[in-house]
């Protein structure tokens, strides 16, 4: 990685855009400049970095004139309307919103899955889903070495996932649980009609329902599972749930592989020798992932593996990641990496 790049990260000043920059000095990502792009209200702003200060611009279209790389992650309004115009003039943007997900021009690329479709980009890319990403990197390799037949999840969501509007709603409800008095505003969906606690509380809705009563957090993780994997007839069902933790997604997931008398011992083993995952699985040491170890850590922690007693091919096991780094921020750079290393950034 001699070579050095201009990049830029827009949303620069939200949750996602400060773990980007973040993990771009912690990983001496080869930047030459660093642009940081924001709304209008935002620009002006200065911030320190790595002992450089960074002033902060409005996000235009002339702003990624001579950029290499763009990281967006300022909602999907944003990518709508940047993103072909960072492409246009040069760049390759690696998209943190749903806005390209399931375009069938745009790679959905997570690494140590599909690191191959990279080289099928036009100028986008696009970062899956947190809660997918996650999962697959604990299937893929169970895919490769015993097929991979079904997929049923439940997902424990962090409020950091809704952004800081939630964690701040989460933090004075919590301080304030006994009164009964929470005055929710923004979970499940800040636009719909009803709003509810999460402190002390549950909600088994992310995102609005469509017709056939499922979530579109639950229609990304399916449809977003079936295009990472190359798996279009995968049988697969998901139930996103929101949590009272501030980061750290947790899964329960089962699954049916293709192969008969597989084991447990081999799934452990195979997980442990995996890229990106850290087996946490012993039962008698009560040794499983929890999100309050997971925080800022870099891994996808996967424990609690049995088989199931009523499927001989059926297993279930315990997800759990930093949804703000591999969920998001570290991904985006290991596209970026990636990109580099397959000779397709030049």
């Amino acid at each position: 990685m001699s070579q050095q790049y201009v990049v830029a990260v827009v949303g620069a000043t939200g949750a996602v855009g400060q773990k980007i920059i973040e993990k771009l000095v912690e990983r001496s990502f080869p930047y030459s400049t660093l642009k940081l792009l924001a709304s209008k209200r935002s620009a002006g702003k200065q911030e320190e970095i790595n002992g450089f200060t960074y002033t902060i611009e409005e996000a235009t279209p002339e702003a990624f004139e001579g950029v290499d790389i763009a990281f967006f992650s300022a909602g999907g309004s944003i990518s709508k309307a940047l993103a072909k115009e960072a492409s246009g003039r040069g760049a390759i943007v690696i998209d943190n919103t749903s806005a390209f997900r399931m375009d069938k021009d745009t790679p959905l690329v997570v690494p140590e899955v599909n690191k191959q479709a990279l080289h099928e980009q036009t100028g986008i890319i696009a970062n899956p889903n947190c809660s997918t990403i996650q999962m697959v990197c604990a299937l893929e390799p169970i895919r490769q070495q015993f097929g991979l037949n079904k997929v049923i999840v439940s997902t424990y969501q962090a409020v950091s996932g809704a952004g800081a509007a939630a964690i701040n709603e989460l933090t004075i409800q919590s301080e304030r649980i006994s009164e009964k008095l929470p005055n929710p505003e923004i979970l499940p969906v800040k636009s719909a009609e009803k709003h509810y606690p999460i402190a002390g509380n549950v909600i088994p809705q992310i995102d609005v329902f469509t017709e056939d009563g499922f979530t579109f957090e639950e229609l990304k993780m399916m449809n977003e599972t079936k295009k990472i994997m190359s798996l279009p007839e995968l049988a697969i069902a998901a139930t996103c749930v929101r949590v009272p933790v501030v980061t750290g997604h947790s899964e329960s997931v089962y699954i049916e592989v293709g192969k008969d008398d597989v084991t447990v011992d081999e799934l452990k083993q195979l997980l442990a020798t995996s890229k990106g995952i850290t087996l946490q699985d012993s039962p008698d040491q009560q040794l499983y992932p929890m999100p309050f170890f997971a925080e800022d850590k870099d891994d996808v922690f996967v424990g609690r593996i049995r088989k199931d007693p009523s499927n001989k091919n059926g297993f279930h096991m315990w997800i759990v990641s930093d949804n703000l780094l591999k969920g998001a921020a570290l991904n985006s750079i290991q596209i970026a990496e990636a990109l580099i290393e397959e000779g397709i950034l030049s």
